[in-house]
Protein backbone atom coordinates (compact mmCIF):
# COMPACT_ATOMS: atom_id res chain seq x y z
CA UNK A 1 0.00 0.00 0.00
CA UNK A 2 1.35 3.37 -0.92
CA UNK A 3 1.70 6.27 1.49
CA UNK A 4 -1.28 8.13 0.11
CA UNK A 5 -3.45 5.03 0.37
CA UNK A 6 -2.40 4.68 4.00
CA UNK A 7 -3.34 8.24 4.69
CA UNK A 8 -6.76 8.44 3.13
CA UNK A 9 -8.27 4.97 3.53
CA UNK A 10 -8.52 5.05 7.35
CA UNK A 11 -10.06 8.52 7.15
CA UNK A 12 -12.57 7.35 4.55
CA UNK A 13 -13.45 4.29 6.63
CA UNK A 14 -13.96 6.43 9.73
CA UNK A 15 -16.14 8.82 7.76
CA UNK A 16 -18.33 5.94 6.59
CA UNK A 17 -18.88 4.81 10.19
CA UNK A 18 -20.00 8.29 11.13
CA UNK A 19 -22.65 8.70 8.45
CA UNK A 20 -26.16 9.24 9.91
CA UNK A 21 -28.18 6.07 10.23
CA UNK A 22 -31.53 6.01 8.45
CA UNK A 23 -34.46 3.94 9.47
CA UNK A 24 -35.53 1.41 6.91
CA UNK A 25 -38.58 0.22 8.81
CA UNK A 26 -41.70 1.81 7.36
CA UNK A 27 -43.49 4.13 9.70
CA UNK A 28 -40.53 4.77 11.99
CA UNK A 29 -39.46 8.40 12.22
CA UNK A 30 -36.01 9.20 10.89
CA UNK A 31 -33.48 9.85 13.64
CA UNK A 32 -31.93 13.24 14.10
CA UNK A 33 -28.84 14.15 12.07
CA UNK A 34 -25.81 12.60 13.76
CA UNK A 35 -23.18 13.74 11.25
CA UNK A 36 -19.89 14.13 13.06
CA UNK A 37 -18.73 17.67 13.71
CA UNK A 38 -15.04 18.56 13.23
CA UNK A 39 -12.90 17.73 16.23
CA UNK A 40 -11.68 20.63 18.32
CA UNK A 41 -7.89 21.00 18.74
CA UNK A 42 -8.25 19.68 22.30
CA UNK A 43 -10.22 16.63 21.14
CA UNK A 44 -7.77 16.00 18.30
CA UNK A 45 -4.82 16.14 20.70
CA UNK A 46 -6.57 13.72 23.06
CA UNK A 47 -7.31 11.33 20.20
CA UNK A 48 -3.70 11.38 18.97
CA UNK A 49 -2.46 10.79 22.51
CA UNK A 50 -4.62 7.68 22.67
CA UNK A 51 -3.29 6.48 19.33
CA UNK A 52 0.31 6.97 20.48
CA UNK A 53 -0.33 4.71 23.48
CA UNK A 54 -1.31 1.94 21.09
CA UNK A 55 2.00 2.10 19.23
CA UNK A 56 4.71 -0.45 19.93
CA UNK A 57 7.94 0.76 21.52
CA UNK A 58 9.94 0.73 18.22
CA UNK A 59 7.17 2.72 16.50
CA UNK A 60 7.13 5.27 19.31
CA UNK A 61 10.90 5.67 19.11
CA UNK A 62 10.76 6.14 15.33
CA UNK A 63 7.93 8.69 15.39
CA UNK A 64 8.79 10.65 18.51
CA UNK A 65 12.58 10.34 18.75
CA UNK A 66 13.94 9.83 15.23
CA UNK A 67 11.78 11.72 12.69
CA UNK A 68 9.62 14.29 14.56
CA UNK A 69 11.41 17.19 12.88
CA UNK A 70 11.26 15.94 9.28
CA UNK A 71 7.89 14.17 9.13
CA UNK A 72 5.09 16.32 7.75
CA UNK A 73 1.85 16.83 9.63
CA UNK A 74 -0.09 14.78 7.07
CA UNK A 75 2.44 11.93 7.29
CA UNK A 76 2.36 11.98 11.09
CA UNK A 77 -1.43 11.74 11.21
CA UNK A 78 -1.43 8.99 8.59
CA UNK A 79 1.08 6.98 10.63
CA UNK A 80 -1.00 7.36 13.80
CA UNK A 81 -4.09 6.11 11.99
CA UNK A 82 -2.49 2.86 10.82
CA UNK A 83 -3.85 -0.15 12.64
CA UNK A 84 -1.24 -2.90 12.38
CA UNK A 85 2.48 -3.32 12.88
CA UNK A 86 2.82 -4.51 9.29
CA UNK A 87 1.18 -1.32 7.96
CA UNK A 88 3.50 0.84 10.08
CA UNK A 89 6.59 -1.05 8.89
CA UNK A 90 5.43 -0.53 5.32
CA UNK A 91 4.83 3.16 6.00
CA UNK A 92 8.37 3.60 7.37
CA UNK A 93 9.81 1.85 4.32
CA UNK A 94 7.85 4.15 1.97
CA UNK A 95 8.72 7.21 4.07
CA UNK A 96 12.45 6.69 3.47
CA UNK A 97 12.08 5.45 -0.10
CA UNK A 98 10.25 8.63 -1.08
CA UNK A 99 13.17 10.66 0.29
CA UNK A 100 15.79 8.61 -1.54
CA UNK A 101 17.07 10.52 -4.60
CA UNK A 102 17.62 7.15 -6.31
CA UNK A 103 14.68 4.82 -5.64
CA UNK A 104 16.49 1.92 -7.31
CA UNK A 105 19.57 2.15 -5.10
CA UNK A 106 19.81 0.07 -1.90
CA UNK A 107 21.80 2.96 -0.41
CA UNK A 108 19.66 5.85 0.80
CA UNK A 109 21.84 8.97 1.29
CA UNK A 110 18.89 10.95 2.66
CA UNK A 111 18.37 8.44 5.45
CA UNK A 112 22.08 8.17 6.20
CA UNK A 113 22.41 11.96 6.36
CA UNK A 114 19.42 12.23 8.68
CA UNK A 115 20.86 9.78 11.21
CA UNK A 116 24.25 11.49 10.95
CA UNK A 117 22.54 14.76 11.86
CA UNK A 118 20.80 13.11 14.80
CA UNK A 119 24.12 11.83 16.13
CA UNK A 120 25.81 15.20 15.61
CA UNK A 121 22.97 17.06 17.37
CA UNK A 122 23.10 14.69 20.36
CA UNK A 123 26.87 15.11 20.63
CA UNK A 124 27.13 18.88 20.21
CA UNK A 125 23.88 20.46 21.45
CA UNK A 126 22.90 18.50 24.58
CA UNK A 127 22.18 20.73 27.57
CA UNK A 128 20.31 18.81 30.23
CA UNK A 129 18.09 17.38 27.46
CA UNK A 130 19.01 15.30 24.43
CA UNK A 131 20.71 17.40 21.76
CA UNK A 132 18.15 16.49 19.10
CA UNK A 133 15.39 18.03 21.23
CA UNK A 134 17.11 21.40 21.63
CA UNK A 135 16.33 24.27 19.26
CA UNK A 136 19.80 24.19 17.72
CA UNK A 137 19.57 20.43 17.33
CA UNK A 138 16.17 20.62 15.64
CA UNK A 139 17.27 23.31 13.18
CA UNK A 140 20.41 21.32 12.40
CA UNK A 141 18.36 18.17 11.78
CA UNK A 142 15.90 19.96 9.47
CA UNK A 143 18.29 22.13 7.47
CA UNK A 144 21.73 20.64 8.01
CA UNK A 145 24.88 22.55 8.95
CA UNK A 146 24.71 26.31 8.39
CA UNK A 147 27.01 27.98 5.89
CA UNK A 148 28.35 30.29 8.62
CA UNK A 149 28.18 30.37 12.44
CA UNK A 150 28.89 33.42 14.57
CA UNK A 151 29.36 32.07 18.09
CA UNK A 152 29.66 33.94 21.40
CA UNK A 153 29.65 31.19 24.05
CA UNK A 154 30.39 33.60 26.92
CA UNK A 155 28.44 36.59 25.68
CA UNK A 156 30.43 39.78 26.13
CA UNK A 157 30.43 43.29 24.76
CA UNK A 158 28.31 44.06 21.70
CA UNK A 159 28.27 47.18 19.55
CA UNK A 160 24.74 47.28 18.24
CA UNK A 161 24.24 48.04 14.52
CA UNK A 162 22.51 51.37 13.85
CA UNK A 163 19.29 49.65 12.77
CA UNK A 164 19.14 48.19 16.30
CA UNK A 165 19.77 51.55 17.95
CA UNK A 166 23.57 51.61 18.12
CA UNK A 167 25.43 51.97 21.39
CA UNK A 168 27.26 49.35 23.43
CA UNK A 169 25.83 46.66 25.71
CA UNK A 170 26.65 43.32 27.26
CA UNK A 171 25.04 40.12 25.99
CA UNK A 172 24.09 36.65 27.13
CA UNK A 173 25.75 33.74 25.26
CA UNK A 174 24.36 33.66 21.71
CA UNK A 175 24.87 32.22 18.24
CA UNK A 176 23.90 33.42 14.77
CA UNK A 177 23.50 30.78 12.01
CA UNK A 178 23.52 31.90 8.38
CA UNK A 179 22.16 29.85 5.48
CA UNK A 180 22.67 31.05 1.92
CA UNK A 181 19.44 29.35 0.83
CA UNK A 182 16.61 27.53 2.58
CA UNK A 183 14.05 25.89 0.35
CA UNK A 184 10.65 27.53 0.72
CA UNK A 185 12.08 30.20 3.05
CA UNK A 186 14.40 32.36 0.97
CA UNK A 187 17.96 33.52 0.51
CA UNK A 188 20.53 34.61 3.13
CA UNK A 189 18.52 33.44 6.11
CA UNK A 190 19.79 34.22 9.62
CA UNK A 191 18.64 32.21 12.64
CA UNK A 192 19.62 33.41 16.11
CA UNK A 193 19.84 31.44 19.35
CA UNK A 194 20.36 32.87 22.83
CA UNK A 195 21.11 31.35 26.24
CA UNK A 196 19.45 33.73 28.70
CA UNK A 197 19.81 31.34 31.66
CA UNK A 198 23.52 30.56 31.36
CA UNK A 199 22.69 26.84 31.47
CA UNK A 200 23.82 26.03 27.97
CA UNK A 201 20.21 25.81 26.78
CA UNK A 202 20.15 28.00 23.66
CA UNK A 203 16.66 28.74 22.38
CA UNK A 204 15.69 30.11 18.99
CA UNK A 205 14.56 33.71 19.05
CA UNK A 206 12.78 36.03 16.67
CA UNK A 207 14.03 39.06 18.61
CA UNK A 208 17.66 39.97 17.76
CA UNK A 209 17.82 42.06 20.95
CA UNK A 210 16.78 39.30 23.34
CA UNK A 211 20.48 38.60 23.89
CA UNK A 212 20.89 42.06 25.51
CA UNK A 213 21.73 41.16 29.14
CA UNK A 214 21.26 44.80 30.20
CA UNK A 215 17.91 45.27 28.52
CA UNK A 216 15.99 45.35 31.83
CA UNK A 217 18.68 47.11 33.86
CA UNK A 218 17.79 50.82 34.25
CA UNK A 219 20.38 53.12 32.72
CA UNK A 220 22.67 50.29 31.59
CA UNK A 221 23.65 49.63 27.98
CA UNK A 222 21.82 52.64 26.49
CA UNK A 223 21.41 53.06 22.77
CA UNK A 224 22.57 56.17 20.92
CA UNK A 225 19.05 57.63 20.76
CA UNK A 226 18.60 56.99 24.48
CA UNK A 227 21.94 58.68 25.26
CA UNK A 228 20.81 61.69 23.20
CA UNK A 229 17.47 61.79 25.02
CA UNK A 230 15.40 61.09 21.89
CA UNK A 231 13.92 57.91 23.38
CA UNK A 232 13.81 55.93 26.60
CA UNK A 233 14.31 52.28 27.46
CA UNK A 234 10.58 51.92 27.95
CA UNK A 235 10.12 52.54 24.23
CA UNK A 236 11.86 49.24 23.49
CA UNK A 237 8.91 47.28 24.83
CA UNK A 238 6.28 48.99 22.69
CA UNK A 239 7.81 48.16 19.27
CA UNK A 240 5.29 47.14 16.62
CA UNK A 241 7.92 44.88 15.08
CA UNK A 242 7.70 42.44 17.99
CA UNK A 243 11.31 43.02 19.05
CA UNK A 244 12.83 44.70 22.11
CA UNK A 245 15.40 46.67 20.13
CA UNK A 246 15.98 50.38 20.78
CA UNK A 247 14.67 52.91 18.30
CA UNK A 248 17.00 52.87 15.25
CA UNK A 249 19.61 55.60 15.22
CA UNK A 250 19.20 58.26 12.58
CA UNK A 251 15.44 57.96 12.32
CA UNK A 252 15.65 54.89 10.10
CA UNK A 253 12.51 52.81 10.31
CA UNK A 254 13.15 49.22 11.31
CA UNK A 255 12.96 46.98 8.29
CA UNK A 256 11.57 44.04 10.25
CA UNK A 257 7.85 43.47 9.93
CA UNK A 258 6.17 41.72 12.83
CA UNK A 259 4.22 39.34 10.61
CA UNK A 260 7.24 38.55 8.40
CA UNK A 261 9.29 37.78 11.52
CA UNK A 262 6.63 35.48 12.92
CA UNK A 263 6.13 33.75 9.59
CA UNK A 264 9.83 33.08 9.11
CA UNK A 265 10.27 32.14 12.77
CA UNK A 266 7.72 29.33 12.50
CA UNK A 267 8.56 28.18 8.96
CA UNK A 268 12.23 27.49 9.71
CA UNK A 269 11.08 25.10 12.44
CA UNK A 270 9.03 22.98 10.03
CA UNK A 271 10.28 20.52 7.42
CA UNK A 272 10.31 22.01 3.89
CA UNK A 273 7.55 21.03 1.49
CA UNK A 274 9.10 19.88 -1.75
CA UNK A 275 7.59 19.43 -5.20
CA UNK A 276 4.21 20.77 -4.19
CA UNK A 277 3.22 21.46 -7.80
CA UNK A 278 3.83 17.79 -8.70
CA UNK A 279 2.14 16.40 -5.60
CA UNK A 280 -1.11 15.72 -7.43
CA UNK A 281 0.61 13.79 -10.19
CA UNK A 282 2.74 11.88 -7.70
CA UNK A 283 -0.47 10.85 -5.94
CA UNK A 284 -2.09 9.87 -9.23
CA UNK A 285 0.97 7.80 -10.07
CA UNK A 286 -0.11 5.15 -7.60
CA UNK A 287 -3.18 4.18 -9.59
CA UNK A 288 -2.71 5.78 -13.01
CA UNK A 289 0.78 5.03 -14.24
CA UNK A 290 -0.50 3.35 -17.42
CA UNK A 291 2.32 4.46 -19.73
CA UNK A 292 5.59 2.63 -19.20
CA UNK A 293 8.79 4.57 -19.82
CA UNK A 294 12.40 3.45 -20.10
CA UNK A 295 15.11 6.06 -19.88
CA UNK A 296 18.85 6.62 -19.90
CA UNK A 297 21.11 9.57 -19.30
CA UNK A 298 24.51 10.20 -20.86
CA UNK A 299 27.22 12.73 -20.05
CA UNK A 300 29.49 14.64 -22.42
CA UNK A 301 31.87 17.43 -21.45
CA UNK A 302 31.12 20.88 -22.87
CA UNK A 303 33.46 23.06 -20.81
CA UNK A 304 35.42 22.58 -17.59
CA UNK A 305 32.26 23.57 -15.67
CA UNK A 306 29.45 22.34 -17.92
CA UNK A 307 28.26 18.87 -18.91
CA UNK A 308 25.80 18.09 -21.71
CA UNK A 309 23.22 15.61 -20.44
CA UNK A 310 21.11 13.90 -23.13
CA UNK A 311 17.99 12.45 -21.47
CA UNK A 312 16.53 9.71 -23.65
CA UNK A 313 13.03 8.32 -23.06
CA UNK A 314 11.45 5.30 -24.73
CA UNK A 315 7.68 4.69 -24.78
CA UNK A 316 6.03 1.47 -26.04
CA UNK A 317 3.70 2.29 -28.92
CA UNK A 318 1.21 -0.20 -27.51
CA UNK A 319 0.71 2.06 -24.46
CA UNK A 320 -0.41 4.98 -26.63
CA UNK A 321 -3.95 5.78 -27.78
CA UNK A 322 -4.27 6.33 -31.53
CA UNK A 323 -6.88 8.24 -33.48
CA UNK A 324 -7.42 7.38 -37.15
CA UNK A 325 -7.93 10.06 -39.77
CA UNK A 326 -7.75 9.49 -43.51
CA UNK A 327 -5.87 6.24 -43.09
CA UNK A 328 -3.24 7.62 -40.66
CA UNK A 329 -3.07 6.52 -37.01
CA UNK A 330 -1.92 9.37 -34.75
CA UNK A 331 -1.06 9.67 -31.06
CA UNK A 332 -0.09 12.83 -29.16
CA UNK A 333 1.70 13.10 -25.81
CA UNK A 334 2.31 16.10 -23.59
CA UNK A 335 5.67 15.86 -21.83
CA UNK A 336 6.92 17.83 -18.83
CA UNK A 337 10.30 17.42 -17.20
CA UNK A 338 11.96 19.08 -14.25
CA UNK A 339 15.44 18.92 -12.74
CA UNK A 340 15.94 20.00 -9.14
CA UNK A 341 18.71 19.96 -6.58
CA UNK A 342 18.40 17.63 -3.54
CA UNK A 343 17.14 20.69 -1.66
CA UNK A 344 14.29 21.16 -4.15
CA UNK A 345 15.68 24.18 -6.02
CA UNK A 346 14.48 24.04 -9.64
CA UNK A 347 17.43 24.06 -12.05
CA UNK A 348 15.80 23.25 -15.40
CA UNK A 349 12.32 22.59 -16.72
CA UNK A 350 11.31 21.50 -20.20
CA UNK A 351 8.06 20.61 -21.92
CA UNK A 352 7.12 19.37 -25.34
CA UNK A 353 4.21 18.15 -27.44
CA UNK A 354 5.29 14.94 -29.14
CA UNK A 355 3.42 12.92 -31.74
CA UNK A 356 3.52 9.58 -33.56
CA UNK A 357 1.92 8.94 -36.94
CA UNK A 358 1.69 5.58 -38.75
CA UNK A 359 0.00 4.73 -42.05
CA UNK A 360 -2.48 1.88 -42.04
CA UNK A 361 -0.01 -0.52 -43.67
CA UNK A 362 2.51 -0.16 -40.80
CA UNK A 363 0.20 0.37 -37.85
CA UNK A 364 -0.13 -3.20 -36.54
CA UNK A 365 3.59 -3.93 -36.76
CA UNK A 366 4.39 -0.59 -35.08
CA UNK A 367 2.52 -1.64 -31.94
CA UNK A 368 5.29 -4.13 -31.20
CA UNK A 369 7.91 -1.38 -31.27
CA UNK A 370 8.75 1.66 -29.16
CA UNK A 371 9.27 5.32 -29.91
CA UNK A 372 12.21 7.33 -28.64
CA UNK A 373 12.47 10.96 -27.50
CA UNK A 374 15.53 12.88 -26.36
CA UNK A 375 16.20 16.21 -24.65
CA UNK A 376 19.75 17.45 -24.08
CA UNK A 377 20.42 19.86 -21.21
CA UNK A 378 23.58 21.62 -20.03
CA UNK A 379 24.20 21.09 -16.30
CA UNK A 380 26.98 21.58 -13.80
CA UNK A 381 28.41 18.50 -12.13
CA UNK A 382 26.56 17.41 -9.01
CA UNK A 383 23.56 15.45 -7.75
CA UNK A 384 20.10 16.30 -9.07
CA UNK A 385 16.63 14.82 -9.19
CA UNK A 386 14.83 14.26 -12.49
CA UNK A 387 11.01 14.18 -12.58
CA UNK A 388 9.26 13.36 -15.85
CA UNK A 389 5.56 13.18 -16.64
CA UNK A 390 3.91 12.25 -19.96
CA UNK A 391 0.20 12.42 -20.62
CA UNK A 392 -1.67 10.83 -23.51
CA UNK A 393 -3.93 13.63 -24.76
CA UNK A 394 -6.53 11.21 -26.13
CA UNK A 395 -6.95 8.79 -23.20
CA UNK A 396 -5.65 10.96 -20.35
CA UNK A 397 -3.31 8.12 -19.32
CA UNK A 398 -0.16 9.14 -17.46
CA UNK A 399 3.41 7.96 -17.22
CA UNK A 400 5.48 9.27 -14.30
CA UNK A 401 8.96 8.59 -13.04
CA UNK A 402 11.54 10.25 -10.82
CA UNK A 403 15.18 9.32 -10.42
CA UNK A 404 18.51 10.59 -9.19
CA UNK A 405 20.71 12.30 -11.77
CA UNK A 406 24.41 12.23 -10.92
CA UNK A 407 26.29 14.53 -13.28
CA UNK A 408 30.01 13.63 -13.16
CA UNK A 409 32.91 16.03 -12.89
CA UNK A 410 35.35 15.72 -15.78
CA UNK A 411 38.97 16.02 -14.79
CA UNK A 412 41.05 18.87 -16.24
CA UNK A 413 44.54 17.43 -15.92
CA UNK A 414 44.26 13.79 -16.98
CA UNK A 415 42.59 11.73 -19.69
CA UNK A 416 38.83 11.34 -19.28
CA UNK A 417 35.89 10.15 -21.36
CA UNK A 418 32.17 10.60 -21.93
CA UNK A 419 29.53 7.91 -21.49
CA UNK A 420 29.85 4.98 -23.89
CA UNK A 421 26.67 5.01 -25.97
CA UNK A 422 25.44 1.91 -27.79
CA UNK A 423 23.39 3.14 -30.72
CA UNK A 424 21.35 1.73 -33.58
CA UNK A 425 22.02 4.84 -35.66
CA UNK A 426 25.17 6.97 -36.00
CA UNK A 427 25.48 9.32 -38.93
CA UNK A 428 27.00 12.75 -39.64
CA UNK A 429 24.66 15.73 -39.85
CA UNK A 430 24.85 18.74 -42.18
CA UNK A 431 26.87 21.65 -40.83
CA UNK A 432 23.75 23.78 -40.31
CA UNK A 433 22.30 21.10 -37.96
CA UNK A 434 25.38 20.62 -35.76
CA UNK A 435 24.41 20.80 -32.08
CA UNK A 436 20.66 21.10 -32.73
CA UNK A 437 17.75 18.66 -32.69
CA UNK A 438 17.10 15.32 -31.07
CA UNK A 439 19.98 12.81 -30.88
CA UNK A 440 22.50 15.31 -32.28
CA UNK A 441 25.80 15.21 -30.39
CA UNK A 442 28.24 17.66 -31.92
CA UNK A 443 28.37 16.75 -35.61
CA UNK A 444 26.73 13.31 -35.34
CA UNK A 445 23.21 12.01 -34.94
CA UNK A 446 23.44 9.25 -32.33
CA UNK A 447 20.27 7.36 -31.40
CA UNK A 448 20.78 5.17 -28.29
CA UNK A 449 19.30 1.68 -28.02
CA UNK A 450 17.90 1.83 -24.49
CA UNK A 451 17.46 -1.88 -23.87
CA UNK A 452 20.86 -2.53 -25.52
CA UNK A 453 19.42 -5.51 -27.39
CA UNK A 454 20.38 -5.99 -31.03
CA UNK A 455 19.76 -8.68 -33.60
CA UNK A 456 22.66 -9.94 -35.68
CA UNK A 457 21.11 -8.28 -38.74
CA UNK A 458 21.11 -4.82 -37.10
CA UNK A 459 23.89 -2.30 -36.78
CA UNK A 460 25.50 -1.96 -33.35
CA UNK A 461 27.23 1.38 -33.13
CA UNK A 462 29.41 2.85 -30.37
CA UNK A 463 29.95 6.54 -29.64
CA UNK A 464 32.55 7.87 -27.21
CA UNK A 465 34.47 11.10 -26.67
CA UNK A 466 37.96 11.33 -25.15
CA UNK A 467 39.09 14.47 -23.33
CA UNK A 468 42.35 16.08 -22.15
CA UNK A 469 44.62 14.35 -24.64
CA UNK A 470 48.16 15.70 -24.63
CA UNK A 471 49.48 17.51 -27.71
CA UNK A 472 52.98 16.72 -28.94
CA UNK A 473 55.11 19.85 -28.50
CA UNK A 474 56.65 19.46 -31.95
CA UNK A 475 53.91 17.99 -34.12
CA UNK A 476 51.03 19.65 -32.26
CA UNK A 477 49.08 16.41 -32.54
CA UNK A 478 47.83 13.82 -30.07
CA UNK A 479 49.03 10.23 -30.05
CA UNK A 480 46.36 7.82 -28.89
CA UNK A 481 45.79 4.11 -29.38
CA UNK A 482 42.27 2.62 -28.93
CA UNK A 483 41.50 -1.06 -28.33
CA UNK A 484 38.03 -2.56 -28.76
CA UNK A 485 37.22 -5.85 -27.01
CA UNK A 486 34.05 -7.95 -27.05
CA UNK A 487 33.88 -10.57 -24.31
CA UNK A 488 31.40 -13.24 -23.29
CA UNK A 489 31.58 -14.83 -19.86
CA UNK A 490 34.91 -12.99 -19.39
CA UNK A 491 36.37 -14.70 -22.46
CA UNK A 492 37.57 -12.47 -25.29
CA UNK A 493 35.58 -13.08 -28.50
CA UNK A 494 36.82 -10.24 -30.69
CA UNK A 495 39.52 -7.57 -30.54
CA UNK A 496 40.48 -4.66 -32.75
CA UNK A 497 43.09 -1.91 -32.34
CA UNK A 498 43.10 1.50 -33.97
CA UNK A 499 46.40 3.35 -34.08
CA UNK A 500 47.05 7.07 -34.10
CA UNK A 501 47.11 7.21 -37.92
CA UNK A 502 43.71 5.51 -38.20
CA UNK A 503 42.03 7.80 -35.66
CA UNK A 504 42.69 11.10 -37.49
CA UNK A 505 43.75 12.80 -34.28
CA UNK A 506 44.09 16.52 -33.86
CA UNK A 507 43.08 18.52 -30.79
CA UNK A 508 42.86 17.50 -27.15
CA UNK A 509 39.39 15.99 -27.75
CA UNK A 510 38.72 12.92 -29.88
CA UNK A 511 35.38 11.48 -30.99
CA UNK A 512 35.11 7.73 -31.58
CA UNK A 513 32.18 6.54 -33.65
CA UNK A 514 32.01 3.20 -35.44
CA UNK A 515 29.90 0.10 -35.97
CA UNK A 516 30.92 -3.27 -34.55
CA UNK A 517 30.90 -6.54 -36.53
CA UNK A 518 28.29 -8.64 -34.70
CA UNK A 519 26.70 -10.54 -37.57
CA UNK A 520 28.97 -13.56 -36.97
CA UNK A 521 28.37 -13.70 -33.21
CA UNK A 522 26.00 -16.25 -31.67
CA UNK A 523 22.97 -15.00 -29.70
CA UNK A 524 23.81 -14.21 -26.08
CA UNK A 525 24.97 -11.57 -23.64
CA UNK A 526 28.23 -9.76 -24.32
CA UNK A 527 30.38 -6.91 -23.00
CA UNK A 528 32.08 -4.27 -25.14
CA UNK A 529 35.13 -2.48 -23.74
CA UNK A 530 36.85 0.55 -25.23
CA UNK A 531 40.37 1.09 -23.86
CA UNK A 532 42.14 4.32 -24.84
CA UNK A 533 45.85 4.94 -24.13
CA UNK A 534 47.43 8.37 -24.41
CA UNK A 535 50.90 7.32 -25.59
CA UNK A 536 52.36 10.71 -24.71
CA UNK A 537 51.43 10.48 -21.01
CA UNK A 538 50.87 6.71 -20.61
CA UNK A 539 47.43 7.43 -19.16
CA UNK A 540 44.60 4.96 -19.80
CA UNK A 541 40.82 5.31 -19.70
CA UNK A 542 38.32 2.44 -20.10
CA UNK A 543 34.59 2.54 -20.78
CA UNK A 544 32.37 -0.52 -21.05
CA UNK A 545 28.77 -1.59 -21.63
CA UNK A 546 26.78 -4.83 -21.80
CA UNK A 547 24.62 -5.74 -24.76
CA UNK A 548 22.48 -8.69 -25.78
CA UNK A 549 22.54 -10.21 -29.26
CA UNK A 550 19.18 -11.65 -30.29
CA UNK A 551 18.47 -14.21 -33.02
CA UNK A 552 18.11 -12.66 -36.47
CA UNK A 553 14.58 -11.56 -37.30
CA UNK A 554 12.91 -12.60 -40.54
CA UNK A 555 13.43 -9.82 -43.07
CA UNK A 556 9.70 -9.12 -43.31
CA UNK A 557 9.57 -8.38 -39.56
CA UNK A 558 12.50 -5.95 -39.46
CA UNK A 559 11.38 -2.38 -38.89
CA UNK A 560 13.37 0.68 -37.91
CA UNK A 561 12.51 1.97 -34.44
CA UNK A 562 11.26 5.53 -35.02
CA UNK A 563 11.96 8.52 -32.80
CA UNK A 564 9.10 10.49 -31.33
CA UNK A 565 8.72 13.49 -33.56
Amino acid sequence: MRLWDCRFLPVLFSACLLLPARSIAQGHPAPQDTTARPLTPKELKKREKKLRKELSDPDKVWLMEEVPDIITEDERRAFLELGTEEEREQFIEIFWRDRNPDHESPINPAREEHYRRLAYADEHFASGITGRKTDRGRIYIIWGPPDEIESHPTGGTLDRPTEQGGGTTTTYPWELWRYRHLEGIGENIEIEFVDTTGSGEYHITKDPCEKDALGHVPGAGPSLTEIMGRSSKADRFTNTSGTTCPIPFGGTTASMNEFDLLDRYFRVQRPPERLRDLAELVTVRVVRNEIHMDYRTDFLRVTSNTVLVPITVQVPNRDLSFQTRQGVHSAVLNLYGRITTPGGVVVQTFEDVISRDFPESLFQSSLNLSSVYQKSLPLRSGLYRLDLVVKDTLSGNLGVFKTALRVPHFEDDKIDASSLILADQIEPVPSQQIGTGQFVLNSYKVRPRLNQKFSSTEKLGIFLQLYNLKLDDTLHKTNVSVTYRITKDQQEIWRSVETADQLHQGGEQLTIQRYLPVASLAPGRYTIEVIAIDLLTNQTITRGADFTLMPALPKSNVMVRPPIS
